[in-house]
């Protein structure tokens, strides 16, 4: 189960801080990258390769949100179906004018204006560049787009 090999990522640390470690480095390796290289996309892009999901989508965080897969986007906040684990959540930043961080949804609080995130490359303070593998709180208006990737597409 995919959360099952997320969750066991919990706690993951770059080695120097520069991008880098055994574990990282297989992340980034699995989009085609070397060490040195922001990772959170590359990260969830890992995850799904562990349990045979294969996402059309990369290293780039805006790859992980077409259309075809959101089941949540704050700005419209018109979908049918609620955030489930195992999906893909992203954050805009406005000096990007993109998504520019991604993970995973582990819980996402429906009673709550919080979901409870696991995500690759941040930190305590919940950085887009950070240094490793944490479980996050992160309120529901700072999460952009949710997508889901777990569910075959229709044909």
């Amino acid at each position: 189960m995919l959360m099952d090999v997320v969750t066991n990522q919990v706690g993951v640390r770059e080695a120097t801080g520069a991008n880098d470690g055994e574990q990282v480095e297989a992340y980034l390796a699995s989009v085609g990258l070397d060490g040195g290289y922001a990772w959170c996309a590359a990260f969830v892009h890992w995850a799904h390769r562990q349990v045979g999901i294969v996402a059309r989508a990369n290293a780039w965080s805006p790859s992980w949100f077409p259309e075809s897969r959101l089941v949540y986007q704050r700005t419209t906040r018109a979908r049918s179906n609620l955030p489930l684990p195992g999906d893909v959540f992203g954050i805009y930043f406005p000096n990007k004018r993109r998504i520019a961080h991604v993970g995973f949804v582990e819980d996402w609080g429906a009673d709550k204006p919080f979901a409870m995130t696991i995500e690759g490359n941040t930190n305590d303070f919940g950085s887009r560049e950070g240094d490793g593998v944490y479980r996050k709180k992160r309120p529901h208006r700072q999460i952009y787009a949710v997508a889901n990737w777990i569910t075959p597409k229709a044909a």
